[in-house]
């Protein structure tokens, strides 16, 4: 047995047995709170589960965009994350990020370790109308989706358990202080007014951030494909896009007019960007595809994010036809630089797409009651997207040297060669031609099991 799963196991049983003596104490969970809003905990829930279902929508996203022979990996990346995270945001990673404030940086660890504290009671800082233990699940499923969306930059070349690693220790260092920073009522963005009102730069500019780090860190791959499944794309698509009207629209926190303006936008912004996407590729001499019709969409998503509570319909047509053609146009940039090797164009769509969004959050979203002029607003929405870019990728690649000095983060050559289902989990998707049947035989892969 390798010594990395050993250890693995072990924080797992301790974890178990830790849950024996931090187990929350009988009637935590009743509806005696008057501040309870029985409309509000019904929309959240459902929002918390279009929320969840955005994660296996990405599998599908990025699972369909790689090799055959490296479609099962990439997508366990994604699913595996609900698993870990999950775990995480139980202990710690909540507390870390809404626990009492400390130094308006980080939460006390304390605070809600093993979700102790955490019941069916409002919050009136967090969540005045529903259960806390409700929000701690809403946010849950963001803590869940950020790091899935690294994995698009190093498909096709990570090692499983190195990933788990970085997973944890992503959540906890750079996840969870950018929660706080920006969403908790002392943390410094927000008391700078910094809005972000579901995730722009929490999600999306910290994500894409954190995959260019990766890609720079793990190399390009020895070879790249044809994208083994676009049906599939199209269907990860279909589901992130429904699963992000959980995503926004959730995040009133409340069945109110702001959800469902949070919601039109939500949908507008994703028609708008899916059409202007296929549209700017034909003016430039490309073939309407379903895979640009599938990236467009998402990235209308990623654009309206920051703002989707707060701007007009009009204004989210013209912020998701301004991002759509500048992540275009970084797409481009990047392929035609071949600088780095970014598989799924993480970097090029979500962070750009987020540190952008953000930006026009600057711009469109201003409250004169917040004490600071329209200009210094902007501007402070621009200081947090360099503090949040700069942090993250210091610290994003300060824990991959620390992650690939336990465990190897890139798998060997010959394990990229086989590729990643057969190497990394004895699985395979399909094998397509003569020519990889032969390099599975060739490996001595056991191509019966």
């Amino acid at each position: 047995m390798q010594k990395r799963w050993i250890i693995l196991f072990v924080a797992l049983l301790s974890i178990s047995f830790l849950g024996l003596f931090y187990s929350g104490h009988e009637g935590m969970f009743t509806d005696i709170d008057s501040n309870l809003n029985f409309a509000d905990i019904a929309w959240m829930i459902t929002a918390t589960i279009f929320v969840l279902m955005m994660t296996p929508g990405l599998s599908f996203f990025y699972g369909g965009m790689v090799r055959s022979k490296n479609v099962i990996s990439t997508m366990l990346q994604s699913f595996i994350a609900m698993g870990v995270i999950s775990v995480i945001w139980v202990v710690v990673g909540f507390s870390l990020a809404f626990g009492e404030d400390v130094g308006h940086f980080i939460g006390n660890p304390g605070t809600f370790f093993m979700f102790v504290n955490v019941g069916g009671a409002t919050d009136k800082l967090l969540a005045p109308t529903i259960p806390l233990a409700l929000y701690a699940l809403f946010q849950m499923k963001f803590a869940i989706i950020t790091p899935s969306l690294i994995t698009g930059s190093f498909a096709e070349r990570v090692r499983f358990s190195g990933y788990l690693v970085f997973m944890i220790l992503f959540c906890i260092f750079v996840y969870c202080p950018l929660a706080h920073w920006t969403w908790h009522p002392d943390g410094f963005l927000r008391q700078m007014g910094v809005l972000d009102f579901a995730g722009g730069i929490v999600v999306h500019a910290s994500s894409g951030v954190a995959a260019l780090a990766g890609a720079i860190f793990l190399g390009r791959r020895k070879e790249s494909g044809q994208p083994a499944n676009i049906p599939f794309v199209l269907l990860g698509a279909a589901m992130l896009w429904l699963g992000w009207f959980g995503f926004n629209a959730g995040s009133s926190l409340a069945a109110n007019s702001i959800a469902v303006k949070a919601f039109l936008n939500t949908n507008t912004a994703s028609a708008t960007a899916m059409m202007t996407w296929v549209v700017f590729d034909c003016l430039r001499g490309r073939k309407p595809s379903a895979m640009g019709a599938a990236i467009g969409a998402v990235v209308g998503l990623v654009a309206i994010t920051p703002s989707a509570g707060y701007v007009t319909v009009g204004e989210s047509i013209f912020i998701a036809l301004v991002v759509t053609v500048i992540c275009n146009m970084a797409v481009s940039w990047k392929n035609k630089k071949n600088s780095f090797d970014d598989a799924l164009d993480v970097f090029p769509t979500h962070g750009v797409g987020g540190i952008v969004g953000t930006i026009m959050t600057g711009i469109f979203v201003y409250n004169a009651t917040e004490n600071i002029t329209y200009w210094q607003n902007l501007l402070n929405h621009i200081i947090a997207v360099v503090i949040v870019c700069g942090y993250t990728f210091i610290v994003t690649y300060a824990l991959y040297w620390i992650t690939d000095k336990m465990i190897p983060m890139r798998v060997s050559e010959k394990s990229e060669k086989i590729g990643l289902d057969m190497s990394q989990h004895d699985e395979r998707y399909g094998i397509e031609t003569n020519r990889e049947l032969a390099e599975y035989f060739d490996h001595g892969v056991d191509t019966k099991s």
